[in-house]
């Protein structure tokens, strides 16, 4: 199983996205942990690393596994954040980052369990939200399940 980190960092009514040249989707910066790296150490390399920005406090916002038809899975650690020191990168080998305004995120192109993540930590609940995703080989969401989610 790989794991993997990402965040939402939000700043000024504005969410930093990396729109990724593959699919030409959105997706949160982060990626792959190293091994036996915990995943906070992980969440601000990673970052750094994307985007040039070192978070101040993230708080883990979702834990979800993502289950792929050809037998691959990850398990994702999302991470909100609202407070960042640096300047964002003009370059990285991952995409191109956006900001985009927190009203607009949720539309833009991306995989739907990332949508599902980024809707979770922008509405910044106080509990983290933990589930499955089932994807087809290609990407595309078979099913979603939410183990806990307010009522």
């Amino acid at each position: 199983m790989q794991r993997v980190t990402n965040a939402v960092y939000i700043h000024d009514e504005q969410v930093l996205m990396l729109k990724k040249p593959r699919r030409n989707w959105y997706a949160a910066p982060g990626g792959k942990m190293e091994p036996e790296e915990s995943i906070n150490r992980a969440i601000k390399r990673e970052y750094k690393e994307e985007t040039g920005l070192k978070l101040i406090n993230p708080k883990l916002s979702s834990v979800f596994n993502f289950v792929m038809d050809d037998d691959q899975e990850w398990m994702m650690f999302t991470y909100v954040c609202h407070q960042a020191e640096g300047k964002v990168l003009e370059h990285t080998p991952e995409g191109t980052l956006e900001w985009v305004p927190v009203n607009e995120v949720l539309s833009l192109p991306m995989a739907e369990g990332d949508r599902t993540l980024i809707k979770h930590a922008i509405e910044d609940p106080q509990f983290v939200l933990t589930g499955t995703f089932y994807y087809t080989y290609d990407f595309k969401l078979k099913e979603q399940i939410v183990d806990n989610q307010l009522v």
